[in-house]
């Protein structure tokens, strides 16, 4: 039986089971004080409990079979009117299911659970609409990155086929570099899967440690584009992935030197402590950047410059992506400004680790 009948049933059952209590009442009450034997009296004929019986007993079951049928139709209406908006959220389902994310119940009427069930739902299709969308277009641009290296590869093979005279060495080594990039690429997306997908270990982690190891590694990079390093700041504890925090900074850093100025740049890498938050900034001086550049860096494959720099390529266009990810997967922020002299300030919160309890 479908909720509105069942509903119907309900009311209808109800009002009969309201009628026979009624007319239980009467006969406890009035009708089991009457006499069943003849009443003698001089003022005529005077009915016993029988005759009182036989009269009102068709009368009752009169009044019982209108309460059912009342009950019935009423219920049938009413559980009509109550469930259609439950309709309304069926019709959205099925649309949903069958592809369509666009479509919104928009339920008028006053704050009832109906109302906050569907308001709920439109939010949903809303997140999932937009998910599906961003997975699509992730989707479409990783699979032209990464039909772009293949492409040249096949492009090598097929030249030195036709070219049995060419230098070997000078293609091993165009190949190598193709390939690397792709592998590049591959990890980066790998990476960001993890982040996405939250699949890592939290543990106590320093983030101005993590933050040296990063600056550390990328130092012979910023000695090479003549890039100066600045850090600063105070022991910051958090909780996550170390690894993935590691790979987080040193996105970060990695960005700043990479696209900053030809010479004589600089970056400035600190770490602060607030109340219930631990902070890492990351500033670099550089060309100036527009707003709505800015606002689209955290984008898979969006690249604040397409400049080449001696034998480094422009990137994958993943770094911040990644950088984001990882962020939100540890309940942080990311916020991404422009700076009015020329470059970016990258200032990443993430929650200060809960204080150590000494056994």
């Amino acid at each position: 039986m479908s909720v509105r009948l069942k509903l119907a049933l309900s009311y209808a059952g109800f009002l009969v089971l309201a009628g026979v209590l009624l007319l239980a009442a009467v006969w406890v009450f009035l009708l089991r004080y009457v006499p069943d034997s003849a009443i003698n009296t001089t003022a005529g004929f005077v009915p016993n409990r029988s005759d009182l019986l036989r009269a009102f007993a068709p009368a009752a079951a009169a009044v019982l079979s209108f309460l059912l049928v009342f009950g019935l139709l009423g219920g049938w209406i009413l559980a009509g009117r109550m469930l259609a908006p439950l309709d309304r959220i069926t019709d959205a389902t099925r649309s949903a299911a069958n592809g369509s994310l666009s479509h919104r119940i928009r339920l008028a009427g006053r704050d009832d659970e109906f109302r906050e069930l569907a308001d709920a739902f439109d939010t949903m299709l809303a997140r999932l609409e937009a998910h599906v969308a961003e997975q699509r277009r992730f989707a479409a641009n990783a699979s032209h990155e990464l039909r772009t290296p293949l492409a040249i590869t096949q492009t090598l093979l097929d030249v030195a086929r036709h070219d049995p005279t060419r230098d070997a060495g000078e293609l091993v080594e165009r190949l190598h570099t193709v390939n690397g990039r792709a592998i590049e690429l591959t990890e980066a997306l790998l990476l960001l899967s993890r982040a996405d997908q939250r699949s890592f270990a939290r543990e106590p982690v320093d983030l101005s440690l993590v933050v040296e190891e990063a600056v550390e590694t990328l130092l012979p990079l910023a000695e090479k584009r003549g890039v100066l390093l600045h850090i600063s700041g105070d022991i910051a504890r958090t909780v996550g992935s170390a690894a993935l925090l590691l790979q987080m900074a040193t996105n970060l850093v990695h960005n700043a030197i990479s696209h900053n100025l030809p010479d004589n740049g600089a970056v400035w890498v600190s770490t602060a402590v607030h109340a219930e938050s631990v902070m890492l900034t990351v500033e670099n001086t550089g060309e100036r950047l527009s707003p709505r550049l800015v606002s689209t860096l955290t984008e898979p494959f969006r690249r604040g410059t397409e400049r080449i720099r001696g034998n480094d390529h422009a990137g994958v266009g993943l770094g911040l992506a990644i950088v984001k990810s990882i962020v939100d997967a540890h309940d942080g922020t990311l916020a991404v400004d422009s700076r009015p002299a020329g470059g970016l300030r990258l200032a990443v919160k993430l929650p200060t680790a809960p204080p150590r309890i000494d056994r």
